[in-house]
């Protein structure tokens, strides 16, 4: 399972070295996975007292099981640590990826405070 898993992370690093790393609107920390596209005017972004809240969408024609795959790996590259299949956490806050659709798919992002 490690192998594997260091095995996707340098094909996501592979990835990223080949083109300007896009991240997520809203999202300085959640990059955009390569084939699928932010929609447009889709999401909202405010603060709170609990802190952040962020949601955003992205669609293109690639699969739920690859789009899953991508995240797991890139994530915890970057802090989040895995808590559901695709649930991340860091620093307080938590990260849901909910995905419809089969090809092309739609990924919701939603971004909140982690429930204590």
């Amino acid at each position: 399972m490690r192998i594997l898993t260091l095995i996707a992370g340098l094909i996501i690093l592979s990835v990223f070295a080949g083109r300007a790393e896009q991240f997520l609107a809203g999202f300085e920390d959640v990059p955009l996975m390569p084939g699928i596209e932010p929609v447009a005017n889709a999401g909202v972004a405010f603060d709170s007292p609990g802190g952040r809240i962020v949601e955003a969408y992205a669609t293109g024609a690639v699969t739920p099981k690859a789009v899953e795959s991508y995240y797991q790996a890139a994530l915890p590259q970057l802090g989040w640590t895995r808590t559901g299949s695709l649930e991340f956490s860091r620093a307080g806050e938590r990260l849901t990826i909910e995905l419809q659709g089969q090809s092309p798919v739609t990924v919701r992002f939603a971004l909140g405070p982690a429930q204590n």
